[in-house]
């Protein structure tokens, strides 16, 4: 499980790179500043928790018979999916109705906090 986190973890993290680097680039002028600001705000939480699957991998060797581990990071990943993903393709859509999906992928980020918090408290 700490090889497939950590293979995850480097990956998002490099998408988040390319994606600000894209932001910062090619969107720059060509989408009207407060989607620029949405994209932004889905680069910085997706990165925040591909760096979050660190912690998740911490925790499986530091306490590899806890549930909560895998369903932090699994949920850091489907956050990353529905909330940074959401504002991304409204970004590219302009479809402001996909503002109503991002605060799910946000709920899971939250869980995924309350796992790890929980594996570690219970060890």
């Amino acid at each position: 499980m700490e090889r497939t986190f950590f293979t995850l973890a480097a990956l998002l993290g490099g998408l988040a790179v390319a994606l600000g680097a894209f932001g910062a680039h090619a969107l720059s002028g060509r989408v009207e500043a407060r989607l620029l600001e949405v994209f932004e705000t889905g680069v910085r939480y997706h990165f925040y928790h591909a760096l979050a699957l660190g912690l998740v991998i911490l925790a499986l060797s530091r306490w590899p018979n806890s549930g909560l581990a895998p369903a932090a990071g699994w949920l850091f990943i489907a956050g990353i999916a529905v909330f940074s993903g959401s504002l991304y393709l409204m970004t590219f859509t302009g479809a402001r109705w996909l503002g109503a999906i991002t605060p799910i992928g946000g709920v899971a980020f939250i869980a995924g906090w309350l796992c790890l918090a929980l594996a570690a408290w219970r060890g």
